[in-house]
């Protein structure tokens, strides 16, 4: 079971390796040293944690993610769907385009999903 819950720094992290992977862990950790200014140790721990979430495996010092990035967002959007909204996504996309003005290309863009979605 993927844990869907990153800090912002977890976020990024995970950003760099799912743009480099596969990546060797000593060249995430110069990543790293540059990117957040980290210790060895620093980003070893992270790793591990996202590791333990379920999300990348570092074998043999080469890591990989177990899931894509567009998979992890999906479903964190999903779990963000179902924990606020009562699973309702017309009411998360009420609530989302409520303060948001939609240009006439993003409208377009919905509408043919939802075509596209009728014609399956």
């Amino acid at each position: 079971m993927v844990d869907y819950e990153l800090g912002a720094v977890q976020e990024r992290f995970a950003d760099i390796i799912w743009v480099n992977e596969p990546i060797a862990s000593g060249d995430l950790v110069k990543i790293c040293e540059k990117k957040f200014q980290w210790k060895k140790s620093t980003t070893y721990t992270v790793l591990r944690k996202l590791c333990d979430k379920g999300l990348f495996q570092n074998v043999d010092g080469i890591v990989s993610s177990l899931i894509s990035k567009e998979e992890f967002y999906s479903a964190k959007s999903e779990q963000i769907v179902e924990n606020s909204y009562a699973g309702s996504l017309p009411a998360f996309v009420a609530a989302f385009i409520s303060n948001k003005k939609l240009t006439p290309k993003e409208v377009d863009e919905i509408q043919q999903m939802i075509d596209a979605f009728r014609t399956k």
